[in-house]
């Protein structure tokens, strides 16, 4: 196996997990966490609170699976930016959606 398949796939791999954690998300009965070594927030509808997080997970791991397509074009291969770029532009973006719209929407006040 050529080192851009095997890079490949261990990208593939990390990507699905984290749609795994999403899906995990979904069907938990708890607050789902999204910061690390933080507990959530107290939230007036669970069932819709994990639905939401875990969607944005697994959306996330949609996107950071179809970012890590350059990685088949070789080494040196300048594309290699777009999924570097890319990867932090969207975990940027996911933070934001968290903070801005799914805490407004499932925080209890």
């Amino acid at each position: 196996m050529s080192g851009t398949v095997f890079g490949f796939s261990i990208w593939i791999i990390v990507g699905f997990g984290i749609m795994l954690l999403g899906i995990i998300d979904i069907f938990s009965k708890k607050p789902a966490g999204f910061w690390a070594n933080s507990k959530p927030f107290e939230v007036k509808d669970v069932k819709g609170y994990n639905r939401a997080t875990g969607l944005l997970f697994v959306a996330y791991g949609l996107v950071f699976n179809l970012l890590g397509i350059p990685l088949l074009m070789g080494q040196n291969n300048p594309f290699i930016i777009l999924s570097m770029m890319g990867v932090m532009f969207e975990t940027i973006v996911v933070m934001a959606v968290y903070n801005i719209v799914i805490t407004k929407k499932y925080k209890s006040e």
